[in-house]
């Protein structure tokens, strides 16, 4: 099999070439078709996540080792299994869940796998789609697609499923009466959009910085957008909110200190604050204010496979429509990592090996 590979944090992934896998006990063994670029593999790549006040944590620390096959957004086409692997069909296309967990621990046992302490993610702690092939641990992590493209499928392995599972920590009822207010309109964002009208919300007003991304989520039903530098934004985004004194949910897709300040300012008394994104910094929330407004922060990581499985019933019973992606080969991964790095993606960046 061939791959490309972080070899030196910092520096541009390498070509690879390695045998190719053999799948033993329970593993089924993916031919991928597709592989998502996410802003995480820029975060691997780098080396670190940024804390703020000068603070990182390192990828090392972490537990990743190098070499690392980035991709944790597979879709692929079934090769070959391990005798203990049941119910496994060859030459079935397959999306993959890569947020697998030890699988012995309680986290696991209660089906919260994405927060183990000994996590064997796909793409990061164990070799990813950025490859011609990819081993997957049981084939419970297989989901199917339906009559999906591989390329359009992907993406659900990690920005719908991220996408999906901050939506499903704010209350019901706020997302079928009122707009909230989403942070960022790159892939997830964009996403989320598809996914509120797919479960017939409300809708919401979106905040990026850039222009283009910004139109983009009006085209993809945005109530509201707003540019992230506007000085009276929370003004902006208080006026759009249904009783034009706040929203009672905002979801940050981008994760720096203004767009989680201008979230909390943003919020009625009992609002919920999801935070999601991953970009960096630090930030002083003054503690009164956040009992006395009865605000609700939480953090939203990924999700689970219950969750990947509930969201493909939903896609394969109404299939959205195709958020913008642009296909690349898997040769040109660096150039797809460094666009991404630059702001430059519109929606997602396949890679087809």
């Amino acid at each position: 099999m061939f791959c490309y590979a972080v070899s030196e944090f910092g520096e541009p992934l390498v070509p690879l070439r390695m045998p190719m896998p053999e799948p033993k006990g329970t593993e089924v063994l993916l031919k991928v078709d597709a592989a998502g670029v996410c802003h995480s593999d820029l975060h691997i790549c780098h080396g670190f996540y940024d804390l703020g006040g000068g603070k990182r944590l390192l990828m090392g620390d972490r537990g990743i080792r190098l070499p690392v096959i980035m991709g944790h957004e597979i879709c692929g086409t079934v090769v070959s299994a391990g005798p203990e692997a049941e119910g496994v069909t060859t030459g079935v296309r397959k999306l993959a869940f890569p947020w697998i967990g030890c699988g012995s621990c309680e986290t696991c046992a209660r089906g919260e796998e994405h927060y183990c302490l000994s996590p064997r993610f796909l793409g990061i702690f164990r070799p990813g789609g950025y490859a011609s092939h990819v081993l997957v641990p049981h084939p419970r992590y297989l989901l199917d697609i339906g009559a999906m493209e591989p390329a359009i499928a992907a993406p659900f392995a990690c920005s719908g499923l991220t996408a999906y599972s901050a939506l499903r920590k704010i209350p019901e009822s706020v997302l079928k009466s009122e707009p909230i207010v989403l942070f960022g309109a790159g892939g997830v964002g964009l996403m989320c959009l598809t996914l509120l009208r797919m479960l017939g919300a409300r809708g919401a007003i979106v905040v990026d910085i850039d222009a283009t991304k910004r139109a983009t989520a009006l085209e993809l039903g945005a109530l509201a957008a707003f540019d992230g530098q506007d000085p009276n934004l929370v003004d902006s985004i208080k006026a759009a909110s249904a009783t034009g004194k706040g929203v009672r949910a905002a979801i940050d897709f981008v994760g720096v200190p203004s767009t989680v300040q201008t979230g909390f300012d943003s919020l009625m008394k009992g609002g919920t604050q999801v935070i999601v994104g991953l970009i960096g910094g630090a930030i002083s929330l003054s503690i009164p204010l956040i009992a006395s407004r009865a605000i609700a922060i939480q953090g939203s990581y990924v999700g689970s496979l219950a969750e990947l499985d509930e969201l493909m019933q939903l896609v394969r019973r109404r299939p959205p429509e195709p958020l913008p992606a642009r296909r690349r080969a898997l040769a040109e991964a660096n150039a797809a990592l460094a666009e991404l790095d630059a702001g430059r993606v519109i929606g997602r960046t396949i890679l087809c090996p």
